[in-house]
């Protein structure tokens, strides 16, 4: 058994200015001469935690945290209807990756994070592959259009119910044809109270998509104040209606640019929004990842799959 670390809070913190009036809100947490870890959080748009972590060994690490654009406390933050989606996009936040690595002197760095998460990691592991030094990620996913087609459409078949809601969140003439472009829409509006009910009814359909799961815990994606609910489906409906700019059964088919990075790959059998077989799919294309499925949890976790996490991250601190 891993067990937990004395809790760790940041020692370091700041902003990173991208240039186009955007500013990265950063943090750094455990031992300045450490090895580097950065931590990419999930959503699009959940913003980095804010409470102090236990993960990591902090004489080993120099963990890095980071709100991606728009969301936590990033700047502008997308609540704000004045903030620019078109300066968001998976390669601005890739680029700043890159800002950020370079502003902290870092040569390489351990990536870890989850769903969404897993995307940006892959995304930037293959544009970037030196700058890579392990990849620990669970509930893979790619973010192909197939897979979010299955998320905001296909699961709908085991919550009919919740999905019509869903569904009937956009205005009728729109319910028939591509329904995240509709959303995304929608957060457009200069009416707050059409955007807090678009982002109410999306995050509610989340909810029902991990509603069954062995540790599901209700209103998981409801529970967030107003604007940090409306920020998230302003950024999630903007990334997934565009696919994420990323061609479909791309970050599989480039695969092998990840060769000679050791990987962890965790991913729970009842993911619901998330299904195994991406996980599957990666492993089979990526010979140095090794893929740990556990049968007694879906998206949000479980107990087990944390501890396969923190084995991957004290195996690899002395790496």
């Amino acid at each position: 058994m891993v067990d937990l670390y004395p809790a760790t809070r940041p020692y370091d913190y700041g902003f990173l200015d991208a240039g186009d009036g955007n500013r990265i809100y950063y943090e750094q947490l455990g031992n300045p001469e450490g090895k580097p870890a950065l931590h990419v959080h999930g959503g699009p748009g959940s913003g980095a935690p804010q409470r102090p972590t236990r993960a990591w060994d902090p004489e080993r690490y120099r963990v890095i945290r980071f709100d991606q654009r728009n969301c936590g406390r990033s700047t502008p933050h997308a609540s704000d209807p004045a903030a620019d989606m078109g300066l968001n996009t998976t390669q601005h936040l890739i680029d700043d990756m890159e800002r950020l690595r370079e502003r902290l002197g870092i040569e390489k760095w351990l990536m870890n994070g989850a769903s969404w998460g897993s995307t940006l990691i892959l995304a930037y592991a293959q544009q970037h592959p030196e700058r890579v030094s392990e990849v620990v990620v669970q509930a893979v996913t790619t973010t192909r259009r197939s897979e979010t087609d299955w998320l905001y459409r296909g699961a709908g078949r085991f919550y009919p119910e919740a999905w019509d809601r869903f569904r009937d969140g956009v205005p009728e003439a729109e319910r028939g044809g591509d329904l995240l472009a509709a959303y995304a829409r929608l957060m457009e509006n200069p009416d707050r109270a059409i955007r807090e009910k678009a982002a109410a009814d999306w995050l509610a359909w989340e909810d029902a998509v991990i509603s069954n799961e062995p540790n599901g815990v209700p209103g998981m994606y409801s529970d967030r104040e107003v604007d940090a609910q409306i920020a998230f489906v302003r950024i999630c409906a903007h990334f997934f209606s565009n696919g994420a700019w990323l061609e479909e059964d791309q970050l599989l088919r480039d695969a092998h640019k990840l060769a000679g990075i050791p990987a962890v790959l965790v991913h729970g059998r009842h993911d619901m929004g998330s299904p195994v077989q991406t996980a599957w799919e990666l492993a089979k294309v990526w010979p140095d990842a090794r893929l740990h499925i556990f049968e007694d949890s879906g998206h949000t976790g479980s107990a087990a799959m944390q501890h396969m996490v923190r084995e991957a991250i004290e195996e690899f601190k002395n790496r």
